[in-house]
């Protein structure tokens, strides 16, 4: 069961982080999405959204292999 719950942890800022990739090409090739009044707009929040689920999904894995005593000497606490 923990599995299956780091699993989804793991899965939904992957997905946020897939979206703000679309939606930064679609800013590229010029295509407007719903929500976004202007092309700009929609290029930040993408950004956002990449960098906030690479950040996260980045940060667990860094936390798992602290734990675990598999990062280099400058990392440990």
């Amino acid at each position: 069961m923990k599995r299956i719950i780091a699993l989804t942890i793991l899965v939904i800022p992957g997905i946020l982080a897939a979206l703000g990739i679309k939606l930064m090409r679609d800013m590229t090739f010029g295509i407007l999405q719903a929500p976004f009044p202007f092309l700009l707009l929609q290029f930040i929040v993408g950004l956002l959204f990449f960098i906030g689920g690479l950040g996260f999904v980045a940060g667990f894995i860094f936390h798992r292999d602290r734990k675990r005593n598999k990062v280099q000497t400058r990392f440990k606490k």
